[in-house]
Parts: structure tokens; sequence; C-alpha cells
């Protein structure tokens, strides 16, 4: 996979990129970053990417220009891929577990990060696939969206992770909470461990993780319970 990163901040990617999983990844030579500054594309002498919304009001837009040259330019470089042009912003749809597994199959992704009081709508309507959101909440740009979906999405290419079962068991997979997990010692501060998970028998340690991740969901997450239903 390529992921290519549009933004005013390049260097807030570099820790986060180089660390853990995301960093094994780019090893194994499963994921490629291109990070691109939004100030080489723009036309502006003074590298502006910002200005003054039309009809008035607060705050600063990111301009159309540079965005698209940006965008022009990535593409034109590799005619041969196809790529997914993805706005994080406030008003897209809300990254799940399920959005973030259709996007670890694609090949070729553009990011670009918004930022101040947001795009120039022109970029929605002409430029962009689609527009992610990462919660009902507002961030004072894309950056920290884009590296949330990185992170969500890089974990999920074939043979990113050690064991490659673990994706099976976590959290919203079928739309379900994950269970409880225990390790050593058996017994801490007087708490112990459930004597299932130490029977060695698989099939009730399988049947007891069922029950447990139900009952959390049913808990803490009744919603997703009702999207299962409704998905059937």
């Amino acid at each position: 996979m390529r992921i290519e990163i549009i933004t005013i901040f390049p260097k807030m990617f570099e820790p986060v990129l180089n660390e853990s999983i995301i960093k094994r990844a780019q090893a194994k030579g499963k994921v490629r970053f291109c990070i691109h500054d939004l100030r080489d594309y723009t036309d502006d002498k003074h590298r502006k990417v910002d200005d003054r919304p039309f009809g008035g009001g607060s705050g600063m837009l990111l301009c159309a220009q540079p965005i698209f040259k940006a965008v022009e330019k990535i593409k034109s470089k590799n005619k041969r891929n196809k790529y997914s042009v993805i706005l994080l912003c406030p008003q897209g749809k809300k990254l799940t577990q399920k959005i973030s597994t259709d996007i670890s199959k694609r090949k070729n992704i553009i990011l670009i990060c918004g930022h101040y009081e947001g795009v120039d709508e022109r970029v929605r309507q002409s430029l962009a696939d689609e527009e992610i959101s990462i919660g009902d909440y507002v961030l004072t740009g894309g950056e920290l969206p884009a590296m949330v979906l990185i992170d969500s999405v890089v974990r999920l290419i074939p043979g990113v992770l050690g064991d490659k079962n673990s994706l099976n068991f976590e959290s919203f997979e079928g739309n379900l909470l994950e269970h409880p997990h225990y390790t050593r010692p058996a017994n801490f501060r007087d708490i112990s461990v459930p004597e299932v998970l130490l029977s060695g028998d698989h099939k009730m340690i399988e049947a007891w993780r069922k029950r447990e991740s139900l009952k959390r969901t049913q808990e803490r997450r009744p919603d997703l319970l009702k999207k299962s239903r409704e998905e059937k």
C-alpha cells in the first residue's frame, strides 16, 4: 500500500510513522508513506495556502489551488495507479472498523488534512472521493485524524501483525466488543483469573469468551447489537 499525505505540518507525522507496528510494516515493505508539504504546491510567492472565506465569517480556509495541484501532481507521477482521495474533516462519515477494513484493501491512498475552519468546498465537490471523521468533535486540523486512520488501516494489511488470527478477536469485529483478557499472575491483589481460563478446555474457554463479549457489548455498546440485528 502507498499512502500519500498532504498537510501543512509534515513534521507531525515523523514520530508516529517511525514507531511500533507502522514502522515494522514499512520495514516489511507492506506500506510506503510520502508526506507532502502543502506549501510546496501553492502559486503564492509567500507560500500562503489559506485565505478568508467569501461572505465573511471567522477563521481562514485552506485554498483549493494548492490542494488540487498537490493531488494532480501525485497522480501524474503514478499514472498507472488508481488513487482513493480521502479528506479528513468533521463533516465526514465516522470511521469504523468496517471502513478501516475496506481501506486496508486498497493499493494507493491520498489523505488530505484539513485545517483552520476547513477547506474550500470545491475540494469536496471535485477532488475528494470520500470524507472521513474520527468522531463528533472538532480538532485543530486533520493531521491527528489522519494518523488514527493510518494506524487503524495499516495493522489490517495482511502480514503486518505477527499473529494473523488476532484480528478475528478484536473489538468491533462482528459488531461486538472484545472479551476480557488476563495474564500472569493468576492471582493479583486477591483478584483471581476466572477458572475457565486456567482449565485448558478450549471449547469452554471459547464459549466463555463469547458470553463475556456479548455481555460487555450489551452493557457498554448496545447500539452495536442493534446494528448487527439490522444488518442481518
